[in-house]
């Protein structure tokens, strides 16, 4: 993916000295599970680890610090695990401008943007703590885990230690899809025995905000890794027994109150997996080293009969045009590219050449195809572009082919052990619904992308345009800024592009039509215009397009074009604009784009995901929406949320989600999103979500503005099966999705309820009613909800899917003090119920002054307040109590306390 960025190509042009130094390596690590067989006759998992770094500074002593790390990490992970999994192989990728070494071997299909581990220091420096970036439901895999090199290479940040258990705890995260055991902004809850408890695996009467929790270092307890790994004792997961279902974290609300080691155990490569059995010692992982040289890609292009249709304009012309963006605008320079063509037979028409200059982009283009052929052999295609690259001196391992065709071909599967054995990445493009079913297998088995493209006349742009560098580097990537499709007649349009300050260096305008090529006039903030004699063409090609180079940086801010219709009828006409980053230590806003799987049943609904972020950070308040095109050329447009409702897993983390279930019928599907900024402000948040507790703290985060103009990004393409027999294809019905954001306060005698609404079908559309229940115990909600005491709802209307909702309602006999437990449960027209929501808790009344409260055992509570030169720290030992009386805080603290200046 392309937000993982290497922040500094200064560091990497000036060498050693700059490295030496301000360090900035990136680890990024690819775990794979694989069975191991005939181990005492048990089988057993193995993860095989992928460590990537980006420094000149990184010595042998750096490799040795890591591999320390991971050493400790795979012993951890296997007693974690009642000796199930642990690393044993780890590849360290290397960057493409170190200098190339004996030792360094030829990588296959392991790649920077597959990463599931990247150590890079944050964008705007701004803390060290690690984390997992986790798009998904409970039990989905997540993106990737961040290191910073501080916490890596310094001794200093002892909060953190030991490394391994740090790594173990959001490799669960991210390989199991658990989630985190405490809760930062609500640290302590009262619990069903009227007891003050920390979060672990502002309500009223609790301690203050400014009150944390310090656990004793000292104890026995096991468990839990994901609540506080960093305690000498804990080296298990929760189980069933020992899990704290009451505690208001993120793993009861998202895994229905589940425990960590259930949900691992419910994983793929646990139900595959046996513990080893024996004494034999764990054997330590092994190391070894990868460099790519340079980006190496053959286009490989169908030319076959069936490419001479389409609607407004052929599918060749379609083709063509979108490939010579892609020579042009997105092939990063410095890269290898050839062409082959092929119909029943595969013609080379250009080996490998580097891109180094116009004239280079300009000898491939020249030579994209003019005239069909006959038949459609993908085989042919593939070998020939094999050739081609090894005909150059090239090795297919860890190359790119892009594959484009519309043709069916029954013998697509005669050439997938070739493929495999290459190594090289298939990235396919299916243009039209006649392209062979069997296509996306070769992007699957070989890690590369799928796209789709048919009715829309930008598809194939967009297509090429998701296909970036594998490198990680996103100053050298392009970014899609702006893409507008207009159906004219004989009139004047305008339109505007924002050019924010992330941005800016090599931006292209292209401007495509159907019929005639229009009158053009673009002008820049400061009033430069430009004309239809400056947009460039190739005449030759006959492929409908034009473009503009924008010579230097382009101007900051707000472009505006206008074309003017001579055709004398209606025509398509398009305009794209591609750029890259304005500098290669401000990493640009991207988004990137995907559907929660490949292939979906007709039954079951999809999640849409998109991130928008700023290296490492996420934007916040950006409008995010989503096109999906059915192979019938039917479109559902979906704005996505990122306010944990629906489908959203956590609010404000810059994932904005969406559920899909509006399906038109079986075959294969697109996903094109676009961003835009609000008339609110767009911000950075600098608070990271899924990250391990430390003692004694954490770094405090906030937001910061950033500018953001249009972007826009494939996220390829998925297939649907299963539509009912005899060709009906209504969905069937869905019903509302669950309330994950139940939220109730006590305000006097009346308890007011917050939550986001759901949709009449899943996220969409408005519920026909709600039904609230509450209990004094939460099992009764959790576990038989129809028995907990009913409350009427009669006055309740429901809102739009996605708004606020808010209730209020007076309890009976509910005593002072008390503790209530709620939840609800949305209906829809067709009395489909959701799932029950996450139970809310409130306390009718806060404690009075003078009141003991028992504390837990063997910890310690900090209190901090502000009084002039006067910090208090007040501890409580085992089996103690706390006279809480804020009276007596700064005075009459039991047993001792001490006084600092």
């Amino acid at each position: 993916q392309t937000h993982r960025d290497p922040l500094a190509s200064a560091s990497q042009v000036l060498g050693l000295k700059a490295c030496a130094t301000t360090p900035r390596p990136e680890d990024f690590v690819k775990l794979y599970c694989l069975r191991e067989g005939d181990f005492d006759s048990i089988l057993f998992c193995v993860h095989t680890l992928m460590l990537i770094l980006l420094c000149d500074i990184f010595t042998t002593m750096h490799f040795k610090f890591h591999q320390e790390m991971v050493t400790q990490a795979s012993t951890y992970l296997f007693e974690a695990t009642k000796r199930r999994f642990y690393f044993r192989n780890v590849s360290i990728l290397v960057p493409m401008t170190w200098k190339s070494k004996s030792e360094y071997l030829t990588p296959k299909r392991e790649s920077y943007d597959k990463a599931e581990v990247i150590v890079a220091d944050p964008y705007l420096k701004y803390g060290n703590n690690p984390y997992t970036l986790k798009y998904g439901q409970c039990g989905d895999r997540g993106q990737y885990i961040h290191f910073t090199p501080n916490f890596l290479l310094t001794d200093n940040l002892r909060m953190y230690e030991p490394r391994g258990r740090v790594f173990v705890h959001e490799w669960a995260h991210l390989w199991w899809g658990v989630f985190d055991e405490y809760n930062r902004d609500r640290p302590f809850y009262m619990s069903e025995k009227n007891t003050i408890e920390a979060t672990r695996y502002h309500s009223t009467g609790l301690y203050e905000p400014k009150c944390t929790f310090i656990p004793n270092k000292a104890q026995a307890a096991r468990d839990s890794i994901m609540f506080m790994q960093s305690l000498d004792s804990v080296n298990e997961f929760c189980t069933e027994k020992t899990h704290n279902r009451e505690a208001p974290n993120l793993q009861n609300k998202m895994c229905n109150y589940r425990s960590t080691w259930d949900v691992i155990k419910k994983s793929a490569d646990f139900q595959n997996s046996s513990p080893m059995i024996g004494t034999e010692a764990l054997p330590r992982p092994a190391f070894s080293l990868l460099k790519f040289k340079q980006r190496i890609v053959c286009l490989v292009l169908d030319k076959s009969g069936s490419m001479k249709f389409g609607n407004p304009i052929s599918r060749l012309t379609r083709m063509n045009q979108a490939a010579e963006l892609f020579l042009i605008q997105i092939i990063e320079k410095g890269s290898l590219v050839g062409l082959v063509t092929f119909d029943s037979t595969a013609t080379i028409r250009n080996l490998l050449a580097r891109m180094t200059s116009e004239k280079s982009y300009l000898e491939i283009s020249a030579n994209l195809p003019r005239q069909v052929g006959n038949g459609t052999s993908i085989c042919n295609g593939l070998r020939s572009g094999f050739q081609a690259i090894t005909s150059s001196n090239q090795r297919t391992s860890g190359s790119e082919i892009i594959l484009l065709t519309d043709g069916e071909d029954d013998q697509i599967s005669s050439c997938f052990e070739e493929v495999k054995s290459s190594g090289a990445v298939i990235h396919t493009i299916a243009l039209g619904p006649s392209a062979a079913r069997e296509l996306e297998t070769l992007s699957d088995m070989t890690g590369g992308l799928r796209f789709y493209a048919n009715h829309d006349v930008n598809g194939l742009m967009d297509a090429f345009s998701g296909i970036s560098s594998r490198s990680g580097s996103i100053s050298q990537q392009a970014v899609q800024v702006s893409k507008n499709l207009c159906l004219l007649t004989v009139e004047l349009i305008y339109g505007t592009v924002l050019v924010d300050s992330t941005i800016g260096n090599d931006t292209f305008f292209v401007i495509t039509w159907t019929i005639q090529k229009p009158e053009i006039i673009l002008q820049d903030p400061k009033g430069k215009k430009y004309t239809t004699s400056d947009f460039r063409g190739d005449d030759k090609l006959n492929i409908f397009s034009v473009r503009l180079r924008i010579p230097g940086i382009a101007e900051t801010g707000t472009w505006t074009y206008s074309l003017f219709n001579k055709a004398g009828k209606s025509q398509l006409l398009t305009v794209t604009v591609t750029t890259r980053a304005r500098s290669p230590t401000t990493p640009p806003v991207i988004v990137t784009a995907h559907m929660s799987q490949n292939t979906a049943q007709y039954t079951k609904p999809m999640i849409v995901y998109a991130r928008v972020s700023q290296g490492f950070l996420p934007v916040l308040g950006a409008n995010v929406t989503a096109t999906i095109e059915a192979e019938d050329g039917h479109q559902v447009t979906l704005e996505l949320w990122d306010n944990r409702a629906g489908a959203d897993t956590l609010k404000n983390d810059g994932v904005y989600s969406r559920y899909f279930a509006e399906y038109h019928g079986n075959g294969r599907y697109s996903l094109k999103v676009r961003v835009k900024a609000r008339k609110t402000a767009t911000k950075v948040n600098l608070k990271q979500p899924n990250k391990a507790l430390y003692v004694p703290g954490y770094v405090e985060n906030d937001n910061t503005d950033t500018s953001v103009a249009g972007r826009v990004n494939t996220g390829g393409s998925f297939t649907v099966s299963g539509t009912h027999p005899g060709g009906d294809d209504t969905p069937p019905g869905f019903p509302p999705s669950k309330v994950t954001d139940l939220e109730a306060q006590f305000e006097g005698d009346h308890l007011h309820l917050t939550w986001t609404a759901p949709g009449n079908v899943i996220d969409k559309g408005k519920v026909h009613r709600y039904v609230i229940r509450m209990s004094k115990h939460s099992l009764d909600i959790e576990e038989d909800f129809n028995k907990a005491t009913l409350v009427n709802t009669h006055f309740l209307i429901p809102k739009e899917a996605g708004s606020r909702e808010n209730f209020k309602f007076k309890p009976e006999n509910i005593e002072n003090g008390a503790k209530l437990y709620i939840g609800i449960q949305a209906f829809n027209e067709a009395n489909l119920r959701s799932e029950v929501s996450n139970i809310a808790e409130a306390i009718k009344s806060i404690p009075g002054l003078g009141t003991k409260i028992p504390t837990p055992s063997l910890t310690i509570f900090l209190f901090v307040t502000f009084f002039r030169y006067l910090l208090l720290v007040y501890m409580v030992y085992s089996y103690c109590t706390f006279v809480y009386s804020f009276s007596y805080i700064s005075y009459n603290i039991f047993p001792f306390f001490f006084l600092l200046k």
